[in-house]
């Protein structure tokens, strides 16, 4: 399986009882087919899997398979702290068709490489699916490292890596040792360094709510190589991924941000709660300035684009500044 173009995590809608809107999760779903994104990912970490059941996670996976009808591939987050769990998750993949599997480490217990390539391969062994890796130690714990990578290697269907640790010395590693597996980009705000080194894909949870803002940055970089306008439209982005990365309330951005777009998001289940009021106000006028600007990249003259350019970058960037701020007091 090639993985290449975006590849969007859907959020999850939740009422206000905590319970899932299933409704709006195939809204969402064929929200993002009609955005032209290439592929979803369902029950990965934008998608709160985390709080949600095995019965409702592949409820869900049953819902996306219905609404795609084959029109772009569906890949299956198996993430859970239960190995055992992912196992039949990877099982039940199979039964609703999935195209492919999201393997991640399971979190907290701490395993060593070779442990963690035993599950993995166990996994593997469960579905005979493609899978794309999925390395987040900082939420996990353990990277997927090299040992691990040589052993799970033994089977083809290990082929692309999600790699958000966002240590620039994997992205090298990743690239020039590990060249036969796909290297897809998850941490938003080095896509530009990720598209320089060859990734073909990016899993970003931003297109859930600006699909054609980031469908851009991979067109302009990977598609015509034009990498002088991909670090324009990279700069343009970079208060939203500030926020979203580094913001301290991911989920919740993300959320807000398909409700701007029109769209039931619903809200977080617990822990998590939803932005404040500044928070709020800080995100749509991000927002704003990321569509104002891209599009004046794509389609503007290069001068008159240029000043517009400058001009909301600087807005942007006060505007990302002072939410950090805000972030802060909040934490």
């Amino acid at each position: 399986m090639q993985f290449e173009g975006i590849y969007t995590p859907v959020i999850t809608p939740f009422s206000d009882d905590y319970s899932i809107d299933y409704e709006a999760f195939s809204a969402m779903v064929e929200h993002l087919v009609n955005a032209n994104v290439n592929g979803i990912i369902v029950g990965g970490t934008t998608g709160e899997y985390y709080v949600e059941s095995n019965a409702e996670r592949v409820r869900l996976l049953e819902i996306a398979m219905e609404c795609v009808e084959g029109r772009i591939p569906v890949v299956f987050g198996t993430g859970s702290l239960n190995p055992n769990d992912s196992i039949l998750l990877a099982e039940a993949a199979v039964k609703q068709g999935a195209d492919g599997l999201l393997v991640a480490t399971p979190p907290y217990s701490l395993p060593t490489e070779r442990e963690l390539a035993r599950h993995a391969l166990a996994v593997d062994r469960a579905a005979n699916l493609p899978i794309m890796l999925y390395n987040y130690p900082s939420r996990m714990g353990v990277m997927m490292g090299e040992e691990f990578l040589d052993r799970v290697g033994r089977s083809p269907n290990f082929c692309a890596i999600k790699e958000s640790s966002g240590d620039p010395n994997r992205l090298h590693l990743l690239a020039r040792d590990y060249s036969h597996i796909q290297l897809s980009c998850g941490m938003d705000d080095q896509a530009l360094e990720f598209f320089a080194w060859g990734a073909s894909s990016w899993v970003c949870a931003g297109s859930n709510f600006l699909p054609g803002e980031h469908s851009a940055l991979y067109q302009a970089c990977v598609v015509e190589g034009d990498f002088k306008k991909g670090r324009r439209i990279m700069s343009a982005m970079m208060p939203l991924m500030r926020i979203l990365e580094q913001g301290g309330k991911f989920i919740q951005s993300v959320k807000y941000g398909v409700t701007l777009e029109g769209l039931n998001a619903g809200i977080t289940r617990k822990p998590l709660y939803g932005l404040n009021k500044e928070e709020k106000r800080a995100l749509e006028q991000v927002i704003r300035t990321v569509r104002t600007t891209i599009a004046s990249i794509i389609e503007g003259p290069q001068d008159p684009g240029r000043v517009v350019e400058v001009t909301a970058n600087k807005q942007a960037q006060k505007t990302a500044n002072t939410t950090e701020k805000e972030n802060i007091s909040y934490v």
